[in-house]
């Protein structure tokens, strides 16, 4: 399966389900259940992941009797999807308005490493063309 095989859409519970599954890198469906503020019954969760393995976000392996699920994409690759989608959402696709929102965040603290790391990958970017 391929990424472009994969929604980007999914529903507040849906978005909370795989974000107890990134966090934990694999779970049953008791272990969806614990990590959740307000989880619905057992057969709801055991339901949503299902629906959430036909999308292509989850696939499972046989325990004995459960089955433990697994996200399809890599943290890293998840991660670069929701920013993009964030980027596309709320800064009209423009990489540098998002950067610069999160740089003028009060309580963020730029080290000298993180500014020469930034630096770098500008630069690398605009080498590339982008």
């Amino acid at each position: 399966m391929t990424r472009a095989d994969i929604p980007d859409k999914l529903g507040r519970r849906e978005r909370q389900i795989m974000d107890v599954i990134h966090r934990l890198g694999r779970a049953s469906v008791g272990d969806v259940r614990n990590a959740l503020a307000d989880p619905p019954t057992y057969s709801a969760v055991r339901g949503m992941l299902g629906l959430l393995e036909e999308k292509g976000h989850l696939t499972h392996e046989a325990d004995g009797l459960r089955y433990i699920y697994r996200p399809t994409l890599s943290p890293a690759a998840a991660r670069r999807s929701a920013l993009q989608h964030l980027v596309r959402t709320f800064f009209a696709g423009s990489a540098s308005d998002a950067a610069a929102s999160l740089l003028e965040l009060s309580d963020v603290k730029l080290s000298r490493a993180d500014a020469k790391r930034l630096a770098e990958i500008i630069a690398k970017s605009k080498s590339e063309g982008r």
